[in-house]
């Protein structure tokens, strides 16, 4: 069977540093916001290129303390595309404001910055995007709505570690930077965790007062806070992941080729362009009988994924928040299937996966 995700495989070969990093972070004593975290920190604002990063619990507190630390007022707008995965929606909902879905483009399945410009209204605040899959979005033309409009961006990252639009990470572009490194993510830990990256010192400091009970000084309390702390033991893991992430991203761009290369046209693959420097978290592709195509390759012992099985729009959880319909997004959910393109994925596996879906694809049409 090629798995889709071998987590166990992953982190192999990480395996001996993760446990001299326990075994020094145990035999320290300091379990909370202790050296890992500021030098994770550190090293990942480097990275970036911010002068601020922020470790927290997890992706979606990530946004939410992001939000928060924008002061802005309940029930704002906040646009955010529609074709996200819900914690982006949930964090606008928790911090008391108001999303608005805006479609995507089909090309690169990223917000379209036309819709954008076509959404605001004198409710807007704030624009959150997504750069999904490992693509960064086109970041000129929503750079430009946002000043033209006086608009806070908020960018997640949370499927972008290392992209780039002409030359600039994720993470750089907006008043703040979300990430994630859930496990699966190429920059993953072994657990949920997260952090916010910005370039204004005030609205770092305020949110790391956010994640610590609104405290700078300890058992001092200026505003109301959460408990949301990258973890100390995650934060050396990172560390020691971050060193490699450039090699994880080599390795999975390398497996696209692949992909790119041999599949053929009867699937719909993701866009290629010279202004983009893409990380593949998902290499994902589009197929009008996506559900057959699924079941085929796990007949043909290859796992894949859904990125997202059902949109936003149709979530129960989501009921009354949305009246408009969304179809390009409802195509996107209907169509779309991930290939396995993990740090553990062989080209072989690659290529024979290929090879398998274009026996599929041989007498089938795409749209």
């Amino acid at each position: 069977m090629i798995k889709y995700e071998n987590l166990r495989a992953v982190n192999a070969p990480f395996s001996d540093d993760f446990q001299k990093s326990f075994s020094d972070m145990l035999e320290s004593g300091w379990y909370v916001l202790g050296d890992n975290v500021k030098t994770f920190e550190m090293s990942f604002s480097q990275y970036i290129g911010v002068d601020q990063c922020i470790g927290v619990a997890n992706g979606l507190d990530a946004i939410l303390l992001a939000l928060k630390g924008l002061n802005l007022s309940p029930g704002d707008e906040v646009i955010v595309p529609s074709n996200t995965y819900i914690a982006t929606i949930l964090a606008v909902i928790q911090a008391g404001l108001t999303p608005v879905l805006v479609e995507p483009s089909l090309k690169t399945y990223n917000i379209d910055p036309l819709e954008i410009e076509k959404s605001i209204t004198n409710k807007t605040r704030a624009v959150l995007i997504v750069h999904l899959y490992g693509k960064a979005c086109e970041m000129d033309p929503i750079l430009s709505l946002c000043k033209q409009h006086d608009l806070r961006l908020i960018e997640d990252c949370a499927q972008s570690h290392g992209a780039t639009y002409k030359g600039k990470k994720t993470g750089s572009f907006g008043d703040f930077g979300c990430f994630s490194f859930y496990p699966t993510k190429n920059l993953g830990a072994l657990g949920d965790d997260g952090a916010v990256v910005c370039n204004d010192k005030m609205l770092g400091n305020k949110v790391r007062q956010l994640r610590n009970y609104g405290s700078s000084i300890k058992y001092y309390n200026e505003v109301l806070g959460y408990n949301s702390r990258l973890d100390e033991v995650q934060a050396g893991f990172l560390n020691i992941k971050l060193q490699s992430l450039d090699d994880i991203t080599r390795h999975k761009r390398a497996l696209a080729d692949i992909y790119l290369a041999r599949l053929s046209d009867n699937f719909i693959k993701p866009q290629v362009c010279m202004e983009f420097f893409d990380v593949y978290h998902i290499f994902n592709i589009r197929h009008t009988e996506r559900d057959l195509l699924r079941d085929y390759l796990l007949n043909n012992h290859i796992q894949t994924e859904i990125h997202y099985p059902v949109p936003p729009n149709k979530q129960k959880a989501l009921t009354g928040y949305f009246q408009d319909i969304f179809p390009i997004s409802e195509l996107i959910h209907a169509t779309t299937l991930s290939l396995p393109i993990s740090f553990s994925t062989t080209e072989d596996e690659v290529m024979q996966i290929c090879e398998v879906m274009n026996a599929f694809g041989s007498d089938q049409s795409v749209f």
